[in-house]
């Protein structure tokens, strides 16, 4: 008996699945230039091949495997025609973007029929899987947020790929780091939004982001050392909205493609789970 492949593309679950949650990936050049993209002679890290695909190609398969995805918005993404006709993308949609990630999350918002649940993650988060993209919303639907943020233990990282260099965040209760993965589950997380593209220059020093909160909430931050969930919770005092931390099982969450050492650990990791 010939066996029939009945897992549902992008378009059958948007047909099937009127609660599929959209999903915006950021996948424009950065402002300053990139060096990994200069150096293959691309546009966008997107196009970067790891094990003969593209990183968004690989991306996008993640996310039309999940369960809970529906429509699919590629921002900012120069060149996409040729990587549309070379590989078989599933359904998506492509927009411009606009001056950074949150202003260009900001106007996909604006352009988006439906805004009100929305996933957003990154073109280089080359590991991403239907399980982690299931994991994660499962997660977040139930944390009963505005917004929810994906972060990774650093001995969950660390324990799946010892050899990976992150960037950690210290918090009272252990060291994290981002995962690229952010459901906006309603209309009043844009506020954060507006907030995070204020403070973009600062992404890679969190002390000057916590400072933006005034000095009684950033001493807290700073000099009392509260865990992940107090500091998720001041911060959602301080913007009047609720933001949670979902912590993944999965070390290969936190690992997105930056620098060429990236590059060749996750084309490793890749070819070794494709043995």
């Amino acid at each position: 008996m010939t066996a029939i492949d009945t897992k549902p593309t992008g378009s059958m679950k948007n047909r099937s699945n009127p609660t599929a949650i959209q999903t915006f990936i950021l996948a424009g050049a950065r402002a300053k230039g990139d060096a990994l993209a200069d150096g293959h002679g691309v546009p966008s890290k997107a196009h970067i091949k790891i094990a003969g695909r593209s990183m968004i190609s690989r991306v996008l398969e993640a996310l039309s495997g999940s369960q809970m995805t529906g429509e699919m918005t590629v921002i900012g993404l120069e060149g996409h025609q040729s990587l549309q006709a070379e590989e078989n993308w599933p359904p998506v949609k492509t927009i411009a973007g606009a001056l950074g990630p949150a202003a260009s999350v900001c106007k996909a918002l604006d352009e988006s029929k439906d805004p009100a649940s929305v996933l957003v993650t990154t073109c280089d988060h080359a590991l991403l899987s239907p399980a982690i993209v299931d994991t994660f919303l499962d997660q977040s639907i139930a944390a009963d947020a505005d917004l929810t943020v994906a972060l990774a233990r650093r001995d969950t990282i660390e324990q799946a790929h010892p050899e990976t260099s992150r960037t950690y965040l210290r918090f009272g209760d252990g060291e994290y780091s981002s995962c690229n993965l952010f459901f906006l589950a309603t209309p009043a997380a844009r506020q954060v939004v507006e907030f995070w593209q204020s403070a973009e220059q600062d992404r890679k020093r969190p002390w000057r982001i916590a400072w933006r909160f005034g000095i009684i909430p950033a001493l807290r931050i700073l000099v009392g050392r509260p865990s992940l969930a107090q500091v998720f919770a001041i911060v959602s005092q301080r913007l009047g909205v609720v933001i949670r931390p979902i912590v993944l099982p999965y070390g290969e969450a936190a690992i997105d493609v930056d620098t060429v050492e990236d590059l060749k650990l996750v084309e490793q990791i890749v070819l070794k789970q494709n043995a």
